[in-house]
């Protein structure tokens, strides 16, 4: 007789607003380095489910690279290269 297989659960950290936990870091869309942890290489907006980031602050970091991406200080998408 083939005994049931039981579902392991896997423990997964959760993951922590980086602006909630350090009172000192500020979203500021005139810092483009800051915003670019936020971005993927293609420059699309990391999801708050991947980033950790609580709804207030994944809302003030958006507005922050869509104010970048306006005046230039971040691009809309990657320039392609060809390989």
């Amino acid at each position: 007789m083939a005994r049931p297989k039981r579902k392991r659960r896997l423990f997964r950290r959760r993951k922590v607003c980086r602006f909630c936990a350090d009172t000192s870091l500020s979203i500021d869309y005139k810092d483009p380095r800051t915003l670019r942890f936020f971005t993927t290489e293609r420059g699309k907006i990391i999801p708050r489910r991947v980033s950790g980031n609580c709804a207030k602050h994944q809302r003030e970091l958006t507005r922050a690279i869509k104010r970048a991406r306006t005046i230039a200080l971040m691009p809309y998408a990657a320039t392609l290269r060809h390989y």
